[in-house]
């Protein structure tokens, strides 16, 4: 299988020196030292940041044999340290944004890997489409969304971005240029969906979009008065939503764990809009965004302010339905800038788990019992539906039900709480969000992935001197052992 791999790419593999590339010349790359942190602003790390205006800078940067170690960025929107490389460096690849081909008889639209999704939505909406897989926010970008395998409020109906994705160019640690997909150099393509930059630069990429004909969803609400409630209203009614998500109380407890207000939705029929909507139905009026504005009192959230807010949150909730615009179903947090401020300059650690459906149930009663003992502050706790995964070597989505929640960075107290939650779902045969988290360990990580080292084994084969590196990396142990993985192959 190696062997059939490394001829593929012998005949496969395009050339630095392409159109499309760049000959490096003598004057090295330019950085600055930045202070780094996922969107979680967990923990800071000095990096030096590179921020290349085309491709062939981005090949430049990859060639210079001074910097020892690269991981590629965007947003910054995931939340550990996935995009950060403690004193190594960093290609901050948001000048790399621009849209290059679409069709709209078949929606497939092709952009560099540098373009976010908001631009994406501000292009392809008032043409009818819409991005076929969105995470909770739109400011992610295209190399973000395939190297985190982002999933949306649609993964029971259609997997993960990864399903809607077609292929990509690949600029590897020697300087080669792979094409990815399915059918062509096969093993690169499902170690770069999920692997979390580590593979390479994602240069560009083509995917379908969603033909729609609003820009609003319809939205049907229900409150639901503990979790065996809200998993039976899962079970027996997503399959007549497109999307479907549940905020859930992860502080109330007794009869009332898990009590949750469902938001499951489709996009709106131009027929079913009222007269002033229908007359424009893909154009919204200006919206306005609220700013944080610094960090915030880190006591503020607290488990009395929390739970005041989730009992009002569940309350107001009453079951209807509504026609809301896609921005505050999709993306409602995206309305305060910088949010995640909020929790202070200590930041917060988001924990995502999901569970396989033999054990999600039981899973989940066991994290919600021990998060609202601990008494830790979430508002933001999430639950969703996941169906089947995909060949993604470390895409985090498996069939089941899947928690996310912020929590507060109190230091030990915080790290003491994470450690059961980490014993829970390895004891339940679960998995942690990759691109959430900003600490587990390796042998929670070989556990809960179990794929781990066949991706060691294709990052070797890809990048054999561990140029694509870091913090994550080096703490999952994804690059240390590359020569032994080189050796096994």
């Amino acid at each position: 299988m190696i062997a059939d791999f490394l001829s593929m790419q012998a005949t496969e593999n395009h050339p630095a020196t392409s159109p499309r590339a760049a000959t490096p010349w003598n004057q090295p790359p330019r950085w600055r030292e930045e202070l780094l942190s996922g969107w979680g602003n967990y923990a800071r790390e000095a990096c030096r940041v590179y921020r290349p205006e085309k491709l062939p800078d981005a090949t430049r940067i990859v060639a210079d044999p001074s910097e020892a170690s690269l991981i590629t960025r965007g947003l910054g929107r995931s939340y550990g340290d996935a995009s950060v490389n403690g004193a190594g460096g960093v290609i901050n690849l948001l000048k790399l944004n621009r849209l290059l081909a679409f069709d709209e008889a078949t929606g497939v639209l092709e952009c560099e890997g540098g373009v976010p999704l908001a631009d994406i939505i501000d292009f392809a909406l008032p043409r009818g489409f819409f991005p076929a897989v969105t995470p909770g926010t739109r400011f992610v970008t295209v190399g973000g969304a395939i190297a985190a395998d982002v999933h949306g409020k649609n993964h029971h109906q259609d997997g993960s971005f990864a399903s809607c994705l077609i292929d990509f160019r690949l600029l590897t640690a020697s300087g080669e240029v792979l094409t990815c997909a399915r059918e062509r150099n096969a093993r690169a393509f499902w170690a770069t969906v999920g692997g979390m930059g580590l593979t390479g630069v994602i240069l560009d990429a083509r995917f379908r979009l969603r033909p729609v004909a609003s820009a609003y969803v319809t939205v049907d609400y229900q409150r639901t008065a503990n979790l065996d409630e809200s998993l039976s209203a899962f079970a027996e009614g997503d399959h007549r939503y497109t999307y479907s998500v549940a905020w859930i109380d992860c502080l109330a407890r007794g009869a009332a764990l898990g009590r949750s207000v469902l938001m499951r939705g489709r996009h709106t029929a131009c027929d079913e809009l009222p007269a002033e909507l229908a007359q424009a139905p893909l154009t919204l009026g200006a919206s306005r965004s609220l700013r944080v504005p610094c960090h915030l009192p880190g006591g503020l959230l607290n488990a009395w302010s929390v739970k005041a807010f989730n009992a009002l949150y569940y309350h107001r909730h009453r079951d209807r339905r509504a026609i809301v615009a896609y921005g505050s179903f999709f993306h409602p947090l995206d309305s305060i800038l910088d949010w995640n401020r909020i929790y202070g300059r200590r930041g917060f650690a988001q924990y995502q788990a999901a569970f396989p459906p033999s054990t999600s149930r039981n899973a989940l009663v066991s994290l919600l019992e021990t998060i609202s003992a601990a008494r830790q502050a979430s508002f933001l706790a999430v639950l969703k539906s996941f169906g089947p995964g995909n060949r993604g070597l470390l895409s985090f989505p498996i069939e089941g039900h899947t928690l996310a929640l912020d929590l507060p960075n109190t230091g030990s107290e915080l790290i003491a709480l994470l450690q059961r939650l980490d014993a829970i779902v390895l004891s339940h045969g679960g998995r942690v969000y990759l691109a959430k988290d900003p600490r587990l360990g390796r042998a929670a990580f070989d556990t809960m992935y179990a794929q781990a080292d066949e991706f060691r084994r294709v990052k070797a084969i890809l990048d054999p001197r561990g140029r694509f590196n870091s913090s994550l990396a080096r703490r999952l142990g994804l690059v240390a052992d590359a020569q032994r993985a080189r050796q096994a192959a």
